[in-house]
């Protein structure tokens, strides 16, 4: 569990899954279409899928309420191109998102910054970084607002929806990342 002055970051409960259902009954952009939910059914057994991982997946909880307004993930990666298993996993790639009825108070950065301060010194992190949709630009705003540099921009780097066709619709996608010596607590 992770304390902030307004949140929790803590694993999901089975309770959790109407709050669950509630920001992914719609995704706010296309990199979680994959997780889009439809049933309270399919938010119990998503939330009981992610209260499996208690080291790397967190609710974003209200602190005075108990809601859940969002989660945060990363998973350890090495930094070796060949992913051998005797080398370090010392970088994560962070997933946020927040109920868009909780956006734009400073919930995200409130509760990425916990996450970030958690991966660097409990995880041993070392390099820290996210993508991001070009047309997102609050996510891009709370990269640059958590210290992370923008080292470049993807043309046409990913598919997450298709078009009416069924033809594959390209996002441009910007990669920020910032390293545990950068990082001011």
């Amino acid at each position: 569990m992770i304390e902030t002055d307004r949140l929790i970051l803590r694993s999901f409960w089975e309770e959790d899954a109407a709050d669950v259902l509630e920001y992914l009954k719609e995704p706010a952009v296309n990199c979680f279409a994959c997780m889009k939910l439809t049933s309270l059914e399919e938010a119990r057994k998503a939330v009981m899928e992610r209260a499996e991982d208690t080291e790397y997946t967190f609710a974003i909880v209200l602190k005075d309420t108990d809601k859940v307004i969002g989660e945060v993930d990363a998973h350890p990666e090495s930094s070796q191109p060949d992913m051998a298993e005797n080398y370090v996993k010392d970088t994560f790639s962070p997933c946020w998102m927040l109920n868009p009825a909780y956006q734009g108070k400073g919930y995200a950065f409130e509760a990425a910054h916990a996450f970030f301060d958690y991966l660097f010194q409990q995880k041993a992190a070392r390099r820290i970084y996210a993508y991001t949709e070009d047309y997102n630009l609050s996510s891009q705003h709370l990269c640059e607002k958590l210290g992370m540099r923008r080292e470049g921009l993807f043309r046409e780097f990913v598919s997450f929806v298709n078009d009416a066709n069924g033809n594959p619709i390209y996002e441009n996608t910007y990669q920020y990342a910032i390293l545990k010596k950068e990082w001011v607590n």
